[in-house]
């Protein structure tokens, strides 16, 4: 079956997402500056989370542009994996209004964690489906990144119970490290 439907539905589930989000910045009473001191943290959480799933929609543009057709698994994988982008506006509502405690910082890692996951289960059904020699098997490759991005994710929950502060900055490393988008899938279908 042709993708057309799995990538106009991803794109508007992540429209909502980040819709969702914003609706947790709630604006102040007051109209002066001090008034804005108890958002920012929820700010922070925000952008972060704002970040992380554009991060996510600019790879999965990529990821479709290297294949030419979905099956029922690949559906299936899909949906887990936008399972897991809807919950950010939880957590990274709960990180921001706890400002940044252990748990909630925790709790933001492991859905990081498991969206990371399920991206990578959706990377694996479209090899499958399309085989080890496609060209997206050939862009994927190892996926070093996207392991190192796995460790960072587990070492940073760990550490949320030590030191809240530092496990986020681990997931603004991480971001960073996707920031630019992935090249490998240009490079690969560049004639």
């Amino acid at each position: 079956m042709g993708k057309g439907r799995l990538e106009a539905f991803s794109d508007g589930v992540i429209a909502i997402i980040i819709t969702i989000m914003v609706l947790e910045l709630k604006v102040p009473h007051e109209s002066n500056l001090e008034a804005l001191r108890p958002l920012v943290p929820i700010f922070l959480s925000y952008v972060l989370s704002f970040i992380y799933v554009g991060i996510y929609w600019n790879n999965h543009h990529h990821l479709l542009q290297a294949v030419r057709n979905v099956n029922g698994p690949i559906l299936w994988a899909n949906l887990h994996w936008l399972f897991w982008l809807s919950l950010f506006p939880f957590a990274s509502g709960w990180m921001g209004e706890n400002h940044f405690a252990a748990l909630p910082v925790s709790l933001y890692g492991g859905i990081l964690f498991g969206a990371a996951i399920a991206y990578y289960i959706l990377t694996r059904a479209l090899i499958a489906h399309h085989g080890k020699d496609s060209t997206l098997a050939a862009a994927i490759g190892r996926d070093f990144k996207g392991k190192l991005s796995l460790a960072f994710y587990a070492l940073a929950i760990i550490l949320s119970f030590v030191n809240p502060l530092v496990a986020f900055a681990i997931y603004v490393l991480v971001a960073m490290m996707w920031l630019i988008p992935d090249r490998r899938i240009e490079r690969t279908l560049a004639p």
